[in-house]
């Protein structure tokens, strides 16, 4: 029996070390290309082979020494896979399964000691790993429980609030939809890929997924529908069903997921009618070299007709090293109506960005200003430079940069190599009523949070927190936003003057509300910062929309009144000088 035992157990540890070496293979793979489905199959059978292996010999594994916590392990891996296959391709339903897993290493507690208090808090389950495996090092995980802990208290202020993703019965109007649906420019683009990277020194985050990161992935992600997580109590784990459903690198068991929880994938979770989420490449802190390879690759694949995102936060040339200067001399611009504080960001390059915008530039222009991706190695492996984009637009691009030198890529208008860029660019400075009640550093990037969640943006420029308001008076805040948001689309959808740029992606709903995010954007800050010393708060698009939509406009600018009104907050702004 024992010998029995023993053969089991060496198989046992066999399949464990190929399952693992192929696990590595598959963990190291770039994290672009579209040609990498065969080795996730490779992996899956691999863990599928252990796993039922594990299940049909468990008595003899535990008589020969298994730990639960080895089981917890393979189901840790398993978990990892999927969340790993859901950030290369962006489909939800391995993000669900990914969950799955980890929800059954806390139900079943399988890295929970004997003597071990049940805990659903991540820092107890961490504590009580490290007073129960004292051989194991948990110095990372401990990190990882900060950065969570630091990365959940910046939305404390705004809990509650509508998704970041794309929600139809929030995002999709009915007023404007018969508009967008009739809506047809003579070509139209499809957005498939993003490339999404941002560093700031000190900034929010977990893991290799940063504050500004995060909101943009998912901004350009569908809502599930339906009804969601209907949890009931099981008396049994059966993850070998989720693992089976990865057969041929696709999810076809939508019946009680691994069952764990009581929900149908297919009903609950996805919508048939909804289009793909696009593919999204997240990079953190990559060595300039390696964002550009990533984006040749993903032009290389993008399909025809086609539109690729580029989205930047990081910090310009120098901004380093003029952030004390800046907060000793306040940064602010003031007025006997109000006083608008600036934060991280410097004023550099702002005169250098608007050189050559009358008249032919020169290539110097190109690579005066950058941009740091990274904190590592010289200037040269970190920095990016106007003209290391223009290669890439010899296929459509549409390009956010979020940045204090922001301005200096506005020379790439004009400058593509094949059809003209639709380019969003940050103001060089963010503008708070109370910088004090802010952390310009730690709470993210203002013009990404417009662009990702626009009214708890409005409600940090001037002070407010959605916890401190009565919960009618914010719903009713975000009526009036839709409602404007809807008459916008009306209008662009109807424009003679609207360029080519934007009609041919006004009809993809993620880039189409990004660009009437963008409005408000421009429309707010114009209206909140002095006239006189504006133009360093203001962001910018190039190609120019509409003057119908520009902060000017009766029917925009009403749009802030109102808001402002309703927030009891119109004495910040200034109506009259715009």
């Amino acid at each position: 029996m024992a010998a029995q035992s023993d053969v089991v157990s060496k198989t046992f540890r066999a399949l464990v070390e190929s399952a693992d070496r192929k696990f590595a293979r598959v963990r190291d793979l770039p994290s672009y290309g579209r040609d990498q489905n065969h080795y996730f199959q490779k992996v899956f059978k691999a863990y599928l082979r252990l796993w039922k292996y594990q299940q049909e010999n468990r008595s003899k594994l535990v008589e020969a020494g298994l730990n639960r916590w080895e089981i917890g392990e393979i189901a840790s891996r398993i978990g990892q896979l999927y969340f790993n296959k859901y950030m290369r391709t962006s489909d939800l339903r391995f993000l669900i399964e990914a969950y799955v897993f980890y929800e059954a290493i806390l139900h079943r507690k399988y890295f929970e000691g004997a003597k071990a208090k049940m805990s659903v808090r991540f820092r107890t389950l961490v504590d009580d790993s490290t007073s129960n495996f004292r051989e194991t090092n948990f110095k990372e995980w401990k990190l990882v429980v900060q950065e969570i802990v630091r990365f959940l208290e910046v939305d404390t202020a705004f809990a509650n609030t509508r998704p970041l993703r794309y929600c139809v019965l929030f995002d999709s109007r009915p007023t404007s939809h018969p508009y967008v649906a009739r809506f047809h420019a003579r070509k139209v683009l499809k957005f498939k890929d993003a490339v999404l990277t941002s560093y700031h020194r000190n900034e929010v985050k977990f893991a290799e997924i940063t504050l500004d990161t995060y909101r943009m992935l998912q901004c350009l992600e569908w809502e599930p529908s339906g009804s969601f997580y209907q949890k009931h109590p099981v008396e049994s784990v059966n993850q070998t069903r989720a693992v089976e459903s990865y057969e041929n690198g696709t999810i076809t068991d939508n019946s009680g997921a691994s069952g764990l929880i009581d929900i149908n994938l297919a009903a609950d979770l996805t919508d048939p009618t909804l289009p793909q989420n696009p593919r999204k490449v997240v990079l953190y802190r990559p060595y300039t070299t390696h964002f550009l390879a990533v984006i040749a690759t993903i032009c290389e694949e993008l399909p025809p007709e086609s539109i690729m995102l580029i989205y930047i936060s990081a910090s310009g040339k120098g901004a380093q090293s003029n952030v004390s200067q800046m907060e000793s001399s306040g940064g602010s611009g003031k007025s006997s109506k109000n006083k608008v504080v600036s934060g991280r960001f410097s004023e550099q390059n702002s005169s250098a960005s608007e050189s050559h915008s009358n008249g032919k530039r020169e290539s110097s222009d190109y690579y005066d200003n950058c941009l740091w991706l990274g904190p590592r190695g010289t200037a040269g492996s970190n920095a990016l430079y106007p003209g290391d984009i223009i290669p890439f637009t010899r296929r459509p691009l549409f390009l956010i940069i979020d940045s204090d030198s922001s301005h200096a890529f506005k020379v790439l208008h004009g400058a593509e190599r094949g059809e003209p860029s639709a380019l969003l660019f940050s103001p060089l400075k963010p503008a708070f009523k109370n910088l004090a009640g802010v952390d310009a550093t730690h709470n993210g990037s203002q013009f990404t949070f417009f662009l990702t969640a626009p009214l708890q943006a409005f409600y940090q420029m001037v002070g407010l927190s959605s916890i401190d308001t009565d919960t009618d008076v914010y719903n009713d805040a975000e009526e009036i936003l839709s409602s404007a948001f809807s008459e916008w689309e009306v209008i662009l959808c109807t424009s003679n003057s609207l360029d080519l740029v934007w009609a041919q992606v006004l009809s993809d709903p993620f880039l189409r509300r990004l660009i009437i995010r963008f409005i408000f954007c421009h429309s707010v800050l114009s209206c909140f910062c002095p006239q006189r010393d504006n133009e360093q708060y203001l962001p910018v698009c190039l190609p120019h929309l509409p003057s119908s939509v520009s902060p000017s406009s009766e029917v925009v600018r009403s749009a802030v009144l109102r808001l402002s009104n309703h927030l009891k907050v119109a004495d910040y702004f200034h109506f009259d000088d715009v």
